[in-house]
């Protein structure tokens, strides 16, 4: 059964898919930053030849098609059946799917990335440890993952209005970077990067990126990556 977190989280982006697709920015349009962490993990992962990316999170493929803009052998993943059907809409070429990043439809060791693009945000802090075991599951070893999220300090919003119209209840959480990072580290990631933006005009929470890889098999077994809780 579902989680009720999760079903929320479906309902809500169901609701706002068509406004969402038609204001949320296209990534060629952010800022310099924002698409220079996109274009280093598109050149990590496209480099190390090691499997397709995911995009989980995907909405209504934006990301994915920018990705594969870039060389990236990319495919979306959404919990929003709305949006999956946009995205297939907009990009019939790729490949999209309706599922979570709690539980992903995908082998051990299979992709060679995993992009979460404001997407972790809506997972309380309790889900974030088994999402992120997913990620290291289905990771290759020397595979390449990049989250990006606001952040701040344990925030936590029921939002009920998003994208200019009513959504289904859902929630958002603001951890602070720091605790993202220990958890990643904790799932077996090595983080080789992180950036900090502040907020644009308008925005409450500054975002942050951290970019990490799962280690090959060698340095998982010395390093202290491999710990676990």
């Amino acid at each position: 059964m579902e989680s009720p977190h999760l079903e929320r989280i479906r309902q809500s982006y169901d609701a706002v898919a068509a406004d969402y697709a038609r204001t949320v920015k296209d990534p060629s349009e952010l800022d310099p930053l924002s698409r220079a962490v996109l274009a280093a993990f598109a050149e990590l992962v496209t480099s190390s030849g090691l499997g397709p990316t995911a995009d989980v999170g995907c909405g209504p493929g934006k990301v994915t098609a920018y990705l594969t803009g870039l060389g990236v052998s990319a495919f979306g993943i959404d919990l929003s059946p709305r949006m999956v059907g946009l995205a297939r809409a907009a990009h019939p070429e790729l490949r999209f799917e309706v599922g979570s990043m709690t539980a992903l439809e995908t082998g051990d060791g299979e992709l060679g990335g995993i992009l979460a693009f404001y997407s972790t945000h809506h997972l309380p802090p309790e889900s974030l440890p088994g999402a992120f075991a997913e990620f290291h599951r289905t990771l290759a070893p020397g595979g390449h993952l990049l989250i990006v999220t606001r952040v701040g300090d344990d925030g936590h919003r029921r939002l009920t209005y998003g994208y200019g119209g009513p959504a289904a209840p859902f929630d958002s959480y603001r951890l602070p970077g720091d605790r993202i990072a220990e958890l990643l580290e904790r799932a077996g990631f090595v983080i080789t990067g992180r950036t900090l933006q502040e907020p644009e005009e308008g925005a409450k929470r500054p975002v942050a990126g951290f970019m990490a890889h799962k280690p090959e098999a060698r340095q998982a077994e010395h390093g202290p990556a491999s710990r676990r809780p």
